[in-house]
């Protein structure tokens, strides 16, 4: 069931992607090679609790799964996502995707972005380009009279003609009372499908894209998700909320 949301539930969903969007640039300044996910991680929690909000992610569990030990999911490379936060030490040339939630007042809020650890090379930061430029082309779909689908097939069609490959077992989702709420929000489909767009409605769009094949794998811990040919990933995301017709990112400072 798709939950619709009023102004005062949009507002509480706004003030926790607040502190995710901070959050995240607060991570980017601070991951440079040297620097362990572990401390970037601590980085996060320290300013999300200071907010008097708790990390979303931290202790969630899913079917089959360890609960998640991070504040955030920390995805280097070939990790396409929820790379668990460990010792391991940034190196200069990785992408590193971050992921993170947040719950404050009993609503939540999630975003992501993908960072280039020192110099990274022309091939990936194209990746990272057509990524964070689908997610943008995917939020204009995301009108009032639209459907599910013209948002998906946006990011396909950005993601395609640039000859990267999207994810297709995992996808976006609404977002607001729980972390996860309906609907499925995919990175690939048809245009005029899918569920209907409405005003009230908070989705989390969050394209995941790889520079080779779609498929992936679960690494042993349960947790991380690595493309299959290990090809480097990307990964971006927005909360949005559709207030008078149309899309408002949520999930900005």
């Amino acid at each position: 069931m798709i939950l619709i949301k009023t102004k005062n539930e949009i507002d509480k969903i706004r003030e926790s992607c607040k502190i995710v969007a901070e959050t995240l640039q607060l991570v980017k300044r601070h991951a440079k090679p040297g620097v362990t996910t572990l401390e970037l991680d601590k980085i996060a929690e320290d300013y999300i609790r200071s907010n008097d909000a708790v990390p979303a992610f931290k202790g969630y569990s899913q079917a089959g799964s360890i609960d998640f030990p991070g504040s955030l999911c920390t995805s280097i490379d070939e990790e396409v996502v929820h790379g668990i936060p460990s010792e391991r030490i940034l190196m200069g040339g990785e992408i590193l995707s971050v992921d993170v939630g947040v719950l404050k007042n009993n609503y939540y809020g999630d975003a992501a972005i993908s960072i280039a650890v020192g110099n990274i090379s022309e091939e990936k930061k194209h990746l990272m380009e057509v990524t964070e430029k689908s997610l943008q082309l995917a939020i204009e779909q995301a009108v009032k009279g639209n459907r599910i689908g013209d948002i998906s097939f946006a990011v396909q069609e950005e993601v395609e003609k640039n000859g990267y490959s999207v994810v297709r077992d995992l996808c976006g989702h609404g977002v607001g009372k729980m972390l996860h709420e309906d609907p499925q929000v995919p990175n690939y489909g048809k245009k005029g499908t899918g569920h209907l767009i409405k005003d009230g409605m908070t989705i989390a769009i969050e394209p995941m894209v790889n520079m080779g094949t779609f498929r992936v794998n679960v690494a042993d811990d349960g947790w991380t998700v690595v493309s299959a040919d290990n090809s480097p990933s990307a990964h971006f995301e927005h909360t949005i909320a559709i207030i008078n017709g149309k899309a408002e990112i949520l999930s900005i400072s």
